[in-house]
């Protein structure tokens, strides 16, 4: 079993925490804090055997294996190498820095000492993100062309650790990273980049748009921004069709669409425009939200479609019936002080 240290007590240690304890092969047996107190305010909430007042001596610690490096941007690359330094593995939140001198340092030392240092990109290994690989390397969508990578969240505190330039913080930082390696774990590495950036109060920026071009002759393109609703998605779009994925875990799963405007799901393959698709039998349209389909469109519904409209608009929400019909009495209607108006639909109230 891997025994793991904890080097802070930021708060997203709550999703390791989380899953460390449904887990049988890594186990937290230490966490570390500038302040001991809060060292071991943390451990004992946390069911953590061991408290250590600085960084320093979580890394001299006999009995950790690896740590996780939780800390603000700016300082993984230092704790980084000091963990390496100490014959640690290493995982460092993303991104690990944004000089790629530092990167090149990093895994090369973990490299030459034979130790794993990884980059904290949970959804690489999630399996959507397999399946979406799996497509595209299978010609499912023909020959790719372009890749669009969305990721947005609003961030309105100016005291927050992510808007501080000196701790390298920024919107392409903190979440356009995510963009970036969805665009390279689709096309590979770029040879040209492009970028603009909005700057915000603090100096850092609060919304960030660029370009990749790639030897392959795919365009990347991404938004990222800490002024928008949040937003999660990546979209490739192919020859043949398209593939759209939200966030793992939170979204409708993955949309295959084919430029014949069939939808299909997950491991399918869109037909070829030279040749007819396969005979197939569809299932019902389903219904829109709560909306439930009149008389008429259910008997649509139920004979052969003539080709199937992808997930996400099968799943748009519409207004519920009672709604409608409440609208078009409200438009037909006059206040009882007019002249009296028979309603077209709906009722008067």
């Amino acid at each position: 079993m891997l025994h793991l240290g904890l080097l802070s007590t930021a708060r997203i240690n709550r999703e390791i925490s989380r899953v460390a304890a449904v887990s049988d092969r890594v186990e937290i047996v230490a966490v570390a804090s500038r302040d001991y107190r809060r060292a071991e305010t943390y451990a004992r909430e946390n069911e953590i055997p061991r408290a250590h007042g600085s960084y320093d001596a979580l890394l001299a610690d006999p009995e950790v294996d690896a740590v996780y490096v939780p800390l603000p941007n700016a300082l993984h690359h230092e704790w980084t190498m000091r963990a390496l330094a100490a014959n640690k593995h290493v995982l460092c939140e993303k991104p690990y820095s944004r000089l790629p001198g530092e990167v090149g340092e990093a895994f090369d030392r973990s490299e030459g000492a034979g130790l794993v240092l990884m980059e904290a990109f949970m959804y690489r290994h999630h399996p959507q993100t397999q399946i979406v690989a799996d497509l595209v390397t299978s010609g499912a969508i023909g020959a790719p062309s372009l890749a669009k990578a969305e990721f947005s969240f609003r961030l309105e505190d100016p005291a927050d650790i992510r808007l501080r330039p000196e701790l390298a913080g920024g919107s392409l930082m903190d979440v356009g990273c995510y963009c970036v390696s969805g665009l390279r774990l689709i096309a590979g590495e770029p040879d040209s980049a492009t970028g603009e950036q909005r700057v915000g109060v603090t100096g850092t920026d609060t919304s960030f748009r660029g370009a990749l071009r790639f030897p392959s002759g795919i365009t990347g393109l991404f938004h990222c921004s800490f002024e928008l609703p949040r937003r999660q998605q990546l979209e490739v779009v192919g020859e043949d069709g398209r593939i759209r994925v939200g966030r793992p875990g939170e979204s409708t799963g993955v949309v295959t669409s084919c430029s014949s405007g069939t939808g299909r799901s997950a491991g399918s393959t869109c037909p070829s425009p030279t040749r007819s698709p396969s005979s197939s039998t569809t299932s019902p349209r389903p219904s829109r939200g709560r909306y439930r389909p009149s008389s008429a469109a259910r008997t649509r519904a139920a004979r052969p479609a003539r080709s199937t409209r992808s997930t996400a608009l099968q799943n748009r929400a519409r207004p519920y019936r009672s709604e409608r019909r409440g609208a078009r009495a409200a438009r037909f209607c006059r206040p009882r002080s007019a002249k009296p108006r028979a309603p077209r639909s709906g009722r008067c109230r």
